[in-house]
């Protein structure tokens, strides 16, 4: 019997491991995040060093570096965790502030090699304030067409050709882009594999951005006359894989141009009706890169978990996008939601000091039938415009709003409230 059981113990175990092996390093980075959340460090940093082996991406791997060295702080293994803060670094950790200030590596403080590890980490790129000076970069989407037409030829070796082609050359934030949106080139692959009509029309679309230039520009020289110490980083444009319109990281503003090139002439039958609410037409890229850059100045902002929170800076970035670049990167929603803004309100309401901003923000594979995704974007962006247009000084009320340390006060300071009454 106790052969038998042996024998069972082994390929029970065996069998776990091979469904880890078979796991995506997005999904095993999300359960090593739980498990950190739960403070089961030791099996968190496990998940992580198996995310960092999983990986295609550096920023996927240095995140995980990290987050296992935090783990294996946490459990006093100060070798181990030394080991993995280097190889963080060795993927391109920069944020030197945010190591020495961590509370998770306190344990490493006192020891010889924490100096050195420091010094390792490369300086900061100086932010640029100079509206002026943030580059566009495209060479991204052009080395995508050119692995898509090689691809035509040679369906087989979709994946290697990608990689060569594409991924090989990518830029600083198109490498930023995919490990923070990407699971893996694999994924990467098929959606573009199995969307052959939708890439077929849309590569005329995709390749317009230079003609937008001139009003991205416009926009961030809008920006710095009404908040001066505004930052201007560059702007990439890459093709991803329908899982983001646009991020940032600390290379800059990332955007997803495929998902920004809906217009006439392109084939949408291979998207779900949910999944065409992620696409965008092609004369919005100058709203969501204003978008974008309202996020990159939100650092100055409490950090928190309630939707209230979440709703406001995704709200703001719309509503302050606007204001600089004349349109919303969201128009769908807002013409969904005439009509509807006390009921969308009572129900925000319901959750809206509670850590459940994903039934509002990026829920468009779980709302319901008769409900609309991201309505989390309209309600922040009513409650900033109700705040601006309740401030006598627009430009204080521009700074107050990307340094809120209180969104309950905000909330009340903006009188929101009182006008959703009177729809």
């Amino acid at each position: 019997m106790k052969k038998l059981l042996c024998s069972g113990v082994l390929l029970f175990l065996c069998g776990q491991l091979l469904a880890q092996e078979q796991k995506s390093a997005y999904t095993m980075s999300q359960e090593a995040d739980q498990l950190y959340m739960a403070k089961n460090y030791g099996t968190a940093a496990s998940n992580y060093l198996k995310v960092i082996e999983l990986s295609d991406f550096a920023a996927q791997k240095r995140t995980a570096a990290y987050n296992a060295a935090c783990c294996l702080a946490l459990e006093e293994k100060i070798d181990s965790s030394f080991i993995l803060l280097n190889e963080a670094i060795d993927h391109g950790y920069s944020n030197k502030f945010h190591l020495s200030s961590d509370s998770d590596l306190t344990s490493l403080h006192q020891d010889g090699r924490w100096e050195e590890l420091l010094n390792r980490v490369p300086a900061s790129k100086t932010l640029n304030s100079d509206p002026e000076k943030a580059s566009i970069i495209t060479s991204d989407v052009h080395h995508f067409w050119e692995a898509y037409d090689l691809v035509q030829e040679d369906t087989a070796h979709a994946r290697a050709i990608y990689k060569r082609y594409y991924f090989d050359k990518a830029s600083d934030g198109m490498q930023d882009y995919m490990g923070l949106k990407v699971a893996s080139i694999d994924k990467f692959t098929q959606h573009i594999q199995s969307h052959p009509k939708l890439y077929t029309s849309i590569r005329k679309n995709t390749l317009k951005v230079e003609a937008y230039k001139e009003k991205i520009q416009t926009s961030f020289n809008n920006f710095k006359a009404i908040y001066p110490d505004a930052k201007f980083p560059d702007v990439y444009f890459v093709i991803g894989a329908f899982t983001s319109g646009g991020t940032i990281s600390n290379a800059g503003l990332l955007i997803g141009t495929n998902q920004m090139s809906d217009g006439e002439g392109v084939n949408t039958d291979e998207l779900s009706d949910r999944t065409k609410l992620l696409m965008n037409q092609s004369k919005y890229i100058p709203n969501i890169v204003s978008h974008e850059l309202i996020h990159f100045q939100q650092n100055h902002m409490k950090r928190d978990t309630i939707t209230l929170g979440y709703a406001i800076k995704e709200g703001m970035a719309d509503f302050m996008g606007e204001l600089i670049s004349g349109n919303s990167a969201n128009e769908k929603i807002f013409a969904w939601a005439e009509g509807k803004e006390k009921k969308i309100w009572e129900d925000f309401k319901k959750d809206m000091y509670y850590n459940r901003s994903n039934n509002w923000i990026a829920n468009y594979s779980t709302v319901s039938e008769d409900g609309y995704p991201d309505l989390g974007y309209w309600v922040g962006y009513e409650i900033c415009k109700s705040y601006y247009e309740n401030s006598k000084d627009k430009e204080q009320a521009i700074y107050d709003m990307l340094h809120i340390r209180n969104y309950k006060k905000f909330l009340e300071d903006s009188k929101w409230e009182r006008k959703v009454k009177r729809y």
